[in-house]
């Protein structure tokens, strides 16, 4: 199988390439203290980048969960900050609202964030549950003409710049798994506070958020019945959007440490020379051939949703090649990468997101080895394909 891009895949990621390189690289430091890349993200707005996720039928693009990973790979190769902010219009939050909610939240929603206007988040994370989603105690009360929120969700991005807000919510207090169901708020509703604060070693600001009965229309409880299942297909979408930003900064460093060791010279050589070196940039470009492959593989089962066993792959693989390349790319540069005058360690710094987002390693490694144990026939012979 040869995986090649078509006209308009080139030509749109050239677009992308050509304003990551120009613009958003000079802004990369501006990000760093949790400031939100506003300015990027209009311009990623301007060029379709935002809509491409977004059904045509709303005004978007209605493009491919691939096409979404190879321009979210494109920016996180300059600044993991816009990366984050831009999978926000195009991850699980904006699929959900496309894919599940009443028409007229469509309506209210979507086209604002084809131009950057509405920035969405999603609300998973308590306090004492992440991946434990049956131990959730965000709950909704259902009434006749309206829903009542409360609980406290934790780790969220974008708390302070969120229009809309995907929140995981028990639903009328039904245990376990199958309570679970999504509610869609707004922040101006009263009962919504920001609590805490907590600034990442990526540069982005995560906060914790309570809902204190929290009063909402009807309609924006919009999924009820069979909430988890449906939620978790339109989340496998973030299995490959997180891994496409650890691509990406594994493939900024890898560059940055290549371009390096070409400029330098130790014990009268050039610093890519010696054979230490070359190894150490073989190995990087082998461990990103790989995911990238994977990655791409998954990303291309979705209809509309990637396929859970290869997005769990994909992820565990791209994650943690991340945090070795980067890692290498940093040694690479001695000394000097460990100071924030050299991009590497931005990448390096971003990279360690990966695994602890959009379902963690440790996770996804029993959902693999799950399937596979499941799966296996008993003539022993599993298949290409078969999962």
């Amino acid at each position: 199988m040869k995986l090649e891009l078509n006209d308009d895949q080139k030509a749109m990621l050239d677009t992308v390439r050509q304003l990551a390189q120009t613009k958003f690289r000079s802004r990369v430091a501006k990000w760093q203290d949790g400031t939100f890349p506003y300015a990027n993200l209009r311009e990623l707005g301007e060029i379709g980048v935002l809509g491409m996720a977004v059904p045509e039928e709303h005004g978007g693009l209605g493009m491919p969960v691939l096409d979404c990973v190879l321009v979210l790979e494109e920016v996180a190769k300059v600044c993991y900050v816009t990366a984050m902010a831009a999978m926000s219009a195009m991850g699980a939050q904006n699929r959900i609202i496309a894919n599940y909610a009443p028409e007229d939240l469509k309506q209210r929603y979507l086209p604002g964030v084809i131009t950057g206007e509405t920035i969405l988040a999603i609300c998973m994370t308590e306090p004492h549950a992440g991946t434990d989603v049956a131990n959730y105690t965000t709950n909704t009360v259902v009434h006749k003409d309206h829903v009542v929120l409360n609980g406290t969700k934790t780790l969220i991005s974008r708390a302070d710049e969120a229009h809309c807000f995907i929140v995981f919510t028990r639903v009328d207090g039904r245990s376990g798994r199958e309570g679970i169901g999504c509610v869609l708020v707004d922040p101006s509703t009263p009962g919504f506070e920001v609590t805490a604060r907590y600034h990442t070693m990526g540069g982005e600001n995560l906060a914790e958020i309570q809902f204190r009965d929290m009063k909402l229309p009807s309609e924006n409880l919009i999924i009820r019945e069979n909430g988890f299942k449906r939620l978790l297909n339109a989340f496998n979408t973030q299995r490959c959007m997180n891994p496409s930003v650890s691509l990406g900064l594994a493939e900024g460093a890898f560059e940055e440490a290549v371009k390096y060791v070409r400029s330098r010279e130790i014990f009268g050589r050039p610093t890519g020379t010696m054979q230490g070196i070359r190894w150490k940039i073989a190995d990087m470009a082998r461990e990103i051939e790989v995911a990238r492959s994977i990655l791409y593989r998954a990303a291309s089962t979705a209809n509309p949703f990637p396929d859970p066993y290869l997005a769990a792959i994909a992820k565990i693989q791209t994650n943690e090649m991340a945090i070795r390349v980067t890692s290498e790319a940093l040694q690479v540069h001695g000394g000097y990468g460990f100071t924030d005058e050299y991009p590497v360690s931005h990448f390096y710094r971003g990279a360690r997101y990966g695994t602890l987002g959009g379902g963690a390693t440790e996770t996804l490694k029993d959902l693999v080895g799950r399937r596979v144990y499941d799966a296996f026939p008993d003539d022993g012979f599993l298949s290409f394909g078969l999962m």
